[in-house]
């Protein structure tokens, strides 16, 4: 017997827990899930929603309980949580809180390709996303505020709550880059503005293990053939 899938989208399981307030068709369902706010950690678009809400029932977790009209609207498939589809929820919620996963945010993938940028350009750049940052920061502050004064249970702003720890963590840290590379004290410094304004390494970092370990990646025509420095590149031929 084939092993079956587990839910691996979020928007799957989100409509799986909005489905245990009751039977709805896919527009309620979409609509209920931006009311409650989940569209900010959660992509919610509607095709997709009805292609998740297909998978769903494909698999047993949902099941058809009839049929809706709300005027002269055609008629809308009304679908229901199976008990499959309540103990699926579960068991993948319990997974993805206890056991952390490998994600991959973008700005992180970015700050690995950083040596590409001249460090004097990137201090203007991130004095750029710490200002938006600084705004969605004090936005979102602003939106649990409200939510606590109109008296939301604390458990439908979790999720709000961390992101608002995750930006400002990400702030500080943006905050304390800029000033080491502001006041020269980011270690290598010199390193890094050789290497993007020639292309190549100093030549007192080409004998450390580090580099050696670099060019012994490269295949045998790759170490003979390295690519041309930027000063080699702009030359004329």
């Amino acid at each position: 017997m084939a092993r079956r899938r587990k839910l691996t989208s979020p928007l799957a399981l989100a409509v799986l827990a909005t489905l245990m307030s009751g039977p709805m068709h896919p527009y309620q369902i979409a609509r209920l899930l931006k009311h409650r706010g989940k569209d900010d950690s959660i992509k919610i678009r509607y095709g997709s929603l009805y292609t998740v809400v297909q998978d769903l029932e494909s698999r047993g977790f949902l099941e058809t309980e009839g049929t809706a009209r709300a005027g002269h609207r055609p008629e809308r498939t009304v679908y229901r949580l199976t008990d499959d589809g309540y103990r699926e929820l579960e068991d993948r919620l319990r997974e993805l809180i206890s056991e952390p996963v490998k994600e991959y945010p973008l700005f992180a993938s970015v700050l690995s390709l950083m040596s590409v940028i001249h460090p004097d350009e990137l201090t203007g750049l991130l004095a750029e996303r710490l200002q938006a940052m600084e705004i969605e920061i004090a936005a979102t502050t602003g939106i649990v505020e409200h939510a606590v004064s109109r008296r939301l249970p604390r458990l439908f702003l979790l999720e709000t709550e961390y992101g608002l720890a995750m930006k400002r963590a990400e702030a500080d840290w943006v905050r304390a880059l800029i000033g080491e590379l502001a006041d020269g004290t980011f270690p290598d410094l010199k390193f890094w503005r050789s290497f993007t304004e020639t292309g190549e390494f100093p030549e007192e970092l080409l004998g450390t293990e580090w580099a050696q370990a670099e060019q012994a990646v490269l295949s045998p025509r790759e170490a003979a053939h390295p690519r041309p420095s930027q000063r080699e590149a702009d030359e004329p031929g």
